[in-house]
């Protein structure tokens, strides 16, 4: 099987340094910001070999338009992926809050 190339935007990248900079400089928990990257890295990663393990996108943002998404933890990751190109495109990652 091959893999697939992963390509973070520079939101991707601004996103990822918000959440770490949030919780290791506002609520002082380092630690625990660098395994949460750690853990949102690693599913990012993961998309090089499973690229459609996401659900597709259908609320929200990016809704209905071939992205789609991924669910870390309390964040969720949007992505597209290029099959012509063999890349996942991760544009953005928020905070999710439940909805149960």
């Amino acid at each position: 099987m091959d893999k697939y190339a992963v390509k973070l935007l520079s939101r991707a990248y601004r996103d990822l340094e918000g959440i770490y900079a949030y919780i290791a400089e506002i609520l002082l928990e380092p630690s625990s910001a660098q395994k949460l990257l750690d853990a949102l890295e690693e599913a990012i990663l993961s998309l090089e070999e499973l690229p459609q393990r996401g659900a597709p996108r259908k609320n929200g943002a990016y809704a209905n338009k071939g992205y789609r998404q991924l669910f870390i933890k309390n964040f969720t990751v949007i992505y597209r992926v290029d099959a012509a190109k063999k890349q996942i495109v991760i544009v953005t990652v928020q905070y999710s809050k439940s909805q149960f």
